[in-house]
């Protein structure tokens, strides 16, 4: 029998052979990959009531796939919202933006604007473009990185890529680093914040954190990489990987991050547009790990937004007072 990799919306029930590439993979997350468009209240139903089973048993969410199994999909109805068409071009053009591939991994230098993955209003973010361009290839988004923040973006196109990254990266043994611009003038070159952050989802689905005394450990290095007229570029390298850390702990400390709409300043957001910066100043300059004995090591520089903004604000950043 034939092994498959990706599923067409099912007719009836199919029995497909699981590939090595999802070998160890819980069955749940297979389902959402294999079964596109089809709702998640769907996929849990269809294996709550057994209607999915793996060579003959009945599965649960947290069965784990192994090479070779047999896998029963039964026949389900698709999301009732049609999903969009991936547009060629945008697939293509962050196909161009690939820096690195080998057996292992893919890894891309994200452009602002571009979510990691579709969902909450996005039709389709970077996984999906990726899969688009590049049909007959297994990808898995690794790790993620919020819609406005440009930078190192890893995949993978094997498990042992996929598990072995995140893996490390809930050991801490990852190395993330990010170059962003902190609004007015932080005491020391050199400073850590170590405040735990709490996150909660708004009623609209809008993601929000604080520091809060009940949240996760949340510790953040910052270091000055060089002075700028009323602000700082500063280097910030993870200590923990909290949802919008570096934001919030830049905030926290009363330096903002420059063109943060949610966490920032408001008036000196606005007189950073006049200048020229239409987005969040946060990029994900690098990203290091070692897997199987080989070092693997990611860096991108400023995309030319950004540097085109922090030549204007040299020359034209005095003109107006920002935080001390």
């Amino acid at each position: 029998m034939q092994t498959v990799t990706s599923l067409d919306p099912p007719q009836g029930v199919r029995q497909v052979e699981v590939g090595p590439e999802r070998d160890g993979q819980r069955i749940d997350n297979a389902l959402m990959t294999l079964l596109k468009g089809v709702p998640k209240s769907m996929i849990y139903r269809i294996l709550r009531t057994g209607q999915v089973r793996v060579n003959g048993k009945r599965a649960k969410p947290d069965t784990r796939l192994s090479a070779g199994d047999m896998l029963r999909i039964p026949p389900v109805r698709l999301a009732e919202r049609e999903e969009k068409a991936v547009s060629a071009q945008a697939a293509a053009s962050l196909a161009d933006t690939v820096i690195f591939e080998d057996k292992h991994f893919l890894v891309i230098d994200k452009p602002t604007g571009v979510a990691s993955h579709g969902g909450s209003g996005v039709s389709h973010g970077a996984i999906e473009l990726l899969r688009a361009a590049r049909p007959h290839e297994h990808l898995e988004l690794v790790h993620r990185l919020d819609r406005d923040t440009s930078g190192v973006l890893v995949f993978a196109r094997t498990r042992a890529g996929l598990v072995g990254l995140q893996d490390a990266i809930r050991a801490g043994t990852v190395t993330k680093q990010y170059l962003c611009l902190m609004v007015g003038h932080p005491s020391k070159a050199r400073f850590d914040v170590n405040a735990p952050l709490l996150k909660s989802v708004l009623q609209g689905g809008e993601r929000m954190v604080r520091v809060a005394d009940n949240g996760k450990p949340s510790l953040t290095f910052f270091r000055e990489v060089e002075q700028f007229p009323g602000a700082r570029l500063m280097q910030a390298t993870l200590g923990t990987g909290r949802t919008h850390q570096i934001r919030v702990h830049a905030a926290h400390v009363g330096h903002p991050l420059a063109g943060d709409s949610k966490y920032g300043d408001r008036e000196i957001n606005k007189r950073y547009r006049e200048l020229g910066l239409q987005r969040l100043f946060l990029h994900a300059s690098h990203m290091g790990f070692e897997l199987d004995g080989r070092a693997y090591a990611f860096s991108t520089p400023l995309p030319d937004d950004l540097r085109k903004f922090l030549e204007v604000l040299a020359v034209k950043g005095k003109n107006f007072q920002a935080r001390d």
